[in-house]
């Protein structure tokens, strides 16, 4: 008889979470006495109104009239000279006049508060909406150089080889310059624009690669079997091949979306205010530029951290139904 099959013993779960847990703590402690060491005060609370602010809104009188109030909390502006005239006040936070005061054209009456945003969550608006269409057009054009990489037709194929050479071997920061001062002058392209531009051809670069690679991981017989069924090769390519390619790449392909955020933060040269620009811009108002650097990278870690989230849930939806 066969020596019976021992089971691999397993790790402790509490144990290495325990050990886990301790560097973390290590790791904490060593940057609070990193901090403490340096010779700098920490101003985090000019931090949030950057981000979002109560607005202060004025209502000011449109006419010369007397201040009234209702039963509904409003104010009622009548003109002294039309009594039928009235001005309804009403949205208001704080009071600046009293019931019957005598009140002149452009006398505050009362104040209103909102809550807006503040550079730093324009910057992150922008970035987001920056990030999301440069995706969309980098797939695009990504699978399109893809195809034509391992297309028969030699034209498409050496045109696909050059593009990808070409992108992948110059910096992403001298090709936004040219596609906004060279190209974007001749066709008139504004900011956004040369900007997804220059980081959707830099992105696609990347992405046809990882198409091609995922297509050719998948079997031959995978085409041959598609071809035999009376599929044609771009049928076959659409409904069998490409489905299976993008299980294969999808990690990938996650790794260069996350490039492509961390990217955007270039369009700044060309003065798009995009999170990068708007930290800057925040420096040189509050003079913390820890605070503001360590806020915008953390907003960054969260773009990031939601998009590996998404596509995790992505990798295991496709796991099951293979």
């Amino acid at each position: 008889m066969g020596r019976p099959l021992q089971m691999e013993k397993q790790p402790s779960q509490v144990l290495w979470n325990l050990v886990f847990a301790v560097l973390l703590l290590v790791i904490g402690l060593g940057i609070f006495k990193s901090s403490q060491s340096i010779d700098y005060t920490w101003r985090w609370e000019r931090i949030p109104q950057y981000i979002v602010y109560q607005a202060e809104n004025e209502l000011r009188a449109e006419y010369d009239g007397t201040i009234t109030a209702n039963d509904a909390g409003q104010l009622i502006l009548t003109n002294d000279f039309d009594a039928d005239e009235q001005a309804v006040i009403e949205g208001f936070s704080d009071i600046q006049v009293n019931e019957g005061d005598l009140i002149f054209e452009g006398d505050l009456l009362a104040v209103s508060y909102e809550w807006q945003p503040g550079p730093i969550a324009n910057g992150l608006a922008m970035t987001i909406k920056l990030s999301l269409v440069a995706i969309v057009f980098a797939i695009l054009l990504g699978v399109i150089s893809g195809l034509a990489r391992i297309s028969p037709n030699p034209a498409l194929r050496h045109l696909s080889v050059l593009y990808i050479e070409l992108i992948r071997g110059t910096p992403l920061l001298v090709q936004i310059f040219i596609v906004y001062f060279f190209i974007g002058t001749v066709l008139n392209l504004d900011r956004f624009t040369a900007a997804v531009a220059a980081l959707s051809i830099f992105t696609g670069a990347y992405i046809a690669e990882i198409i091609r690679a995922g297509i050719e991981s998948i079997n031959k017989g995978q085409m041959e079997a598609g071809r035999s069924l009376g599929m044609g090769r771009g049928q076959t390519m659409r409904y069998i091949i490409l489905p299976q390619a993008f299980k294969q790449v999808l990690p990938p392909l996650a790794g260069q979306f996350i490039n492509l955020i961390k990217d955007s933060s270039l369009v700044s040269v060309i003065s798009l205010t995009d999170l990068t620009k708007a930290g800057r811009e925040t420096v040189s108002s509050t003079f913390s530029p820890f605070e503001v650097w360590f806020t915008v990278a953390l907003l960054y870690l969260v773009l990031t951290g939601l998009l590996s989230y998404v596509v995790r849930r992505m990798e295991l939806k496709y796991a099951v139904n293979r």
